[in-house]
């Protein structure tokens, strides 16, 4: 490692810790090796935020607290790979293929581990995995930039983040993959290693369709950044930028249709809704508070890799769909990572600023974004891990289970989402109504305080020329067989 120079070397104020003004910043703020006894921290996070992570996926599951489909149509896609088949979702309408609903291929990489594993806790287990392994990056490249102490703050506020919680409590969703991609990118981008923070951004296209603007954005910051470097780097990099777009327009346009049986993309009413940047304003507002304040201390602001959020934010806030403008579900844990690098990236220039106070701000705030995750915890998913009921599977899931045991392998299930869960690693599921023709062997529905008073009603009314017979009710659910 180069000695520092006199004109680079803080100077520090008497009575305080916190560095002087310097006359230069230097130019190469790559990351730094840590110490021995530092070097494993990144890695000894991943796992313990790997643990928490699996706990609370798996308390949820087993406490039959899924909250949407999705698991059950991403279950069915792994399963149909697994199989060395065409990802058909029934779930989405029978015959469906998942690549004309979303392009995310990169699911496929779970169907070894599904094949031997048949399971919705498999997805759910390797999404734990992904999500962790995400703060190796993030870790390591604050604790070479900032030193350890820092650096494993920063690490446990991202793995406390709000959105990662969100997102690892919301089922499980192709995004997972795409968390570790963008943050091994950045951490590639703070250390100037161009090539690697492209290569690691390319795989983004393959999980999902919006991702290629998020490879132009990256690709656009590596340009700014090497322009001093290497020209060959900038071409490079806005080949790239130019891929990220096209792929994007290629798939939305072209590979999407393709697969869809109504040949277009069902999406576009969500985006070309009528909807504008100025509807849901408050919501809106709140999301960027929440993504910037308590993450960042808004110092991300002061580092171009927050661009890198831009094309996310952009077209959740575009859409017509209140449920992107706000801090629910999974949709801002790609953000974590990007406003989180892009944080250390503010914090590594402003120890050099000549602004006493921005200094001191700098010097605190990466105990103080871990506090405040720490805090920010008791309300969000993972406080639930504090509670000895997370750990035991309540007697009335037991009930549910042995229900819906009595519907055999293979059988054709119409289903709503928390049977849909339980069922599709073994059945043919379809969702609830949309059958479309088919007449399904069986039925399960949830039935919480009775909200269905006749059960024989609304079967006639979802398939009017066949007869049901009722298998059994327990605990708010509901199995019928079809009369032979």
């Amino acid at each position: 490692m180069p000695a520092r120079t006199e004109a680079q070397t803080p100077v520090q104020t008497p009575g305080s810790a916190i560095p002087g003004p310097v006359a230069l910043p230097p130019r190469d703020r790559r990351p730094r090796r840590t110490g021995p006894a530092g070097r494993y921290d990144p890695y000894l996070l991943a796992v313990a935020l790997f643990a928490g992570y699996t706990a609370l996926s798996v308390a949820r599951y087993r406490h039959l607290a899924t909250r949407s489909w999705d698991l059950g149509i991403f279950e069915q896609a792994v399963r149909a790979y697994a199989h060395l088949q065409a990802p058909v979702v029934d779930l989405k309408g029978p015959g469906a293929n998942v690549l004309g609903d979303h392009f995310s291929p990169v699911t496929a990489l779970l169907a070894p581990v599904y094949r031997v594993f048949p399971t919705p806790l498999t997805l759910l287990v390797a999404q734990a995995a992904l999500f962790a392994l995400s703060a190796v990056p993030v870790t390591r490249a604050a604790a070479g930039l900032l030193g350890r102490p820092r650096g494993l703050a920063i690490g446990i506020a991202y793995g406390l983040s709000w959105g990662i919680q969100r997102a690892v409590d919301f089922d499980f969703h192709e995004i997972c993959f795409a968390v570790p991609l963008i943050a091994f990118s950045l951490e590639a981008i703070l250390a100037r290693r161009w090539r690697a923070a492209l290569l690691w951004a390319l795989p983004l296209v393959l999980v999902k369709e919006d991702l290629g603007v998020t490879v132009a954005a990256i690709a656009l910051v590596v340009a700014l950044r090497c322009r001093r470097d290497s020209r060959r780097t900038i071409l490079y990099a806005l080949a790239m930028a130019a891929l990220g777009i096209a792929a994007t327009l290629v798939v939305l346009v072209v590979v999407i249709p393709a697969f869809n049986t109504t040949g277009g993309y069902d999406y576009w009413t969500k985006v070309d809704g009528g909807s504008t940047l100025l509807d849901g304003t408050g919501t809106k507002l709140r999301t960027l508070a929440w993504l910037l304040v308590p993450t960042t201390g808004l110092l991300a602001l002061r580092s171009p890799l927050a661009v890198v959020a831009l094309p996310t934010l952009g077209w959740r806030f575009l859409s017509s769909d209140d449920h992107y403008w706000g801090t629910d579900w999974h949709y801002s844990a790609v953000l974590m990572p990007v406003v989180t690098l892009a944080l250390v990236d503010a914090l590594a220039g402003a120890r050099y600023s000549p602004r006493p106070w921005l200094r001191t701000y700098a010097h605190h705030l990466p105990a103080a974004v871990a506090a405040a995750a720490l805090s920010l915890t008791t309300t969000l998913p993972m406080s639930v891990l504090a509670e000895p009921a997370a750990y035991r599977k309540p007697a009335r899931v037991t009930a549910v289970e042995r229900l819906l045991d009595r519907i055999p392998d293979g059988a054709t299930v119409e289903a709503d989402i928390r049977p849909s869960s339980r069922l599709a690693s073994r059945c043919r599921v379809l969702w609830v109504g949309d059958t479309r023709g088919i007449t399904p062997e069986y039925i399960a529905l949830q039935n919480p305080d009775d909200r269905i008073r006749d059960i024989e009603a609304r079967t006639l009314r979802l398939h009017p020329d066949a007869s049901y017979s009722l298998v059994g009710t327990t605990e708010g659910y509901v199995v019928l067989r079809l009369d032979s």
